[in-house]
């Protein structure tokens, strides 16, 4: 499900922010790429409600590309990120961007990444994001999925995934609680051939890992510890 927390901190949205460029067409999405092109070794960042433009999703796709993948932001949301102010509810917003639908359009993004040379290819979800990253995880689109204060999420999901994944999570999440999570973890358990990492974060909320503020130390150190956790799961897998 998703709760009042996953619209909550909305970002100052930043269309010109990261080190990176965008694209109007990589697998027939307008996307944020960082990176070398000719990489084996890619990943898909996939943002919450609040779109490709988030200057903290950029930030970590730049920081991403520093480990030598090459790193594609869909704008899976089509210029149309959620809007605090907009008198549409979030139900509303939410009938109109159904993660599943982007689902289908991720497809054509991981076949050109293959067809750019990329052997390995991951691909890392924040709130509405993760719903998109688990789709992919249950048809072996992906080699490794990283989900970050996931939303949408039921347990049958998780009972289908097929590539590693790892499971980060906030104490305070109305989304998905800690008592989701540790279901999910029940369940990946059981199945040693679908290795498995679940976490639950500290005194953090729902959104920590990518709508955090930068004048604010602890939760800065905790984003940062959600990125090394990220990029720990690519370097075992991603090869």
């Amino acid at each position: 499900m998703a709760s009042s927390h996953c619209w909550e901190n909305p970002p100052a949205l930043d269309p010109a922010g990261g080190g990176g460029e965008v694209v109007g067409d990589f697998g027939g999405q307008k996307a944020y790429v960082a990176g070398s092109a000719g990489s084996k070794a890619a990943v898909v960042l996939i943002s919450d409600a609040f779109g490709f433009e988030a200057p903290n999703l950029r930030k970590i796709a730049d920081k991403v590309a520093l480990f030598g993948y090459f790193v594609v932001v869909p704008d899976f949301l089509h210029g149309d990120p959620y809007q605090p102010d907009n008198p549409n509810n979030p139900g509303i917003w939410l009938q109109s961007h159904n993660p599943k639908e982007a689902f289908e359009e991720a497809k054509p993004v991981i076949a050109a990444l293959k067809e750019k040379g990329a052997s390995f290819i991951g691909a890392a979800g924040y709130c509405w994001g993760a719903k998109v990253v688990v789709e992919l995880a249950k048809v072996h689109e992906i080699q490794a999925a990283v989900l970050l204060h996931p939303s949408l999420l039921a347990v049958d999901d998780i009972k289908e995934v097929k590539c590693p994944i790892s499971i980060l999570g906030a104490e305070i999440d109305k989304t998905s609680p800690p008592e989701l999570l540790k279901q999910f973890e029940q369940i990946l358990s059981p199945n040693p051939e679908i290795a498995h990492f679940v976490k639950i974060f500290p005194g953090v909320e729902h959104g920590w890992a990518v709508r955090y503020n930068h004048d604010d130390v602890a939760a800065v150190k905790s984003a940062e510890e959600a990125l090394e956790d990220m990029m720990d799961w690519f370097k075992k897998y991603l090869k």
